[in-house]
């Protein structure tokens, strides 16, 4: 029986650490997640802050959040279990002072998923583009996800997980996921937001900024979204890149109105930049 409790995420954070506004249906499909013990699969847009989700839940729920960046040489016990093999031999060769060499516990060092499942309070567990792996890597998941536990091998003994952790996958859509490891989660696609929300949004991050200079950073932002031809539409964390470099650099309104400065800042492909810079104005 876990003895994790059911806490609920309220969606707005403003911390030191994070700050973060989810809409509703985000915070109410966090909360179904966590109640039904499942994990959340979040898919959108990169720079929809798929990733700082998991940041904003750690902190609501004042859980520890433990991150395992996934890449393309990723193996799923990675995130269970390292063996050092090879510590062990040089030990037995030279000796150690710190490790007993006929003790395989002394060896061995335990992954975010792991540690998760090791950790006595409940963690936030974030497993970041999980599409990057392997096509195999999500399967290679499904016991440890759905009843929680993993083998170790060299000790012939399961680590059962002590509380379950809430778990958040994110993924690029780089790759199509198995329909077994989908079956096991609660999934989320992050919509980009709409001008209104996103206006809430910029307002979180710059508090002080004047109204007048927020709807025209909106108005170039969206223009640009609307060329399809883009290859990477600028997305939210760019957009509020954007806005800091506008306000370090103390451009007025009129200047603003006139084009759109530093666009490399919001336009991050050559073959973009030189689209975008044939259809708008700008300032160097």
């Amino acid at each position: 029986m876990y003895k994790d409790s059911f806490n609920k995420f309220t969606g707005n954070i403003i911390t030191d650490k994070v700050r973060y506004i989810a809409d509703p249906q985000l915070r109410n499909i966090v909360n179904v997640s966590i109640a039904l013990g499942r994990p959340l699969l979040v898919k959108g847009e990169p720079g929809t802050g798929k990733t700082l989700l998991a940041h904003a839940i750690s902190e609501s729920l004042g859980k520890r959040l433990l991150i395992w960046n996934v890449k393309s040489t990723t193996e799923a016990i990675d995130g269970c279990y390292m063996y050092d093999t090879v510590q062990r031999l040089n030990d037995s060769r030279f000796g150690s002072s710190e490790r007993n060499v006929n003790n395989i516990h002394d060896y061995i060092t335990y992954g975010p998923l792991g540690e998760s499942f090791l950790s006595e309070e409940q963690v936030v567990l974030l497993i970041d583009e999980i599409d990057k792996a392997d096509i195999e890597f999500p399967n290679d998941l499904l016991q440890e996800l759905d009843v929680m536990e993993f083998y170790v091998k060299e000790t012939k003994e399961f680590i059962k997980a002590k509380t379950r952790p809430i778990v958040i996958i994110t993924s690029n859509n780089e790759k199509e996921l198995p329909d077994a490891f989908l079956r096991r989660c609660v999934f989320h696609y992050i919509e980009f937001p709409d001008q209104e929300f996103m206006e809430e949004i910029c307002k979180l991050h710059y508090p002080d900024l004047k109204t007048n200079l927020l709807d025209q950073c909106l108005k170039h932002f969206y223009a640009l979204r609307t060329l399809t031809k883009l290859r990477k539409m600028p997305s939210t964390s760019e957009l509020l890149d954007w806005i800091g470099v506008l306000l370090k650099s103390g451009i007025s309104l009129d200047e603003l109105k006139k084009g759109i400065p530093f666009l490399g800042t919001l336009i991050k492909k050559e073959k973009d930049l030189e689209f975008a810079l044939e259809r708008v104005s700008f300032r160097s």
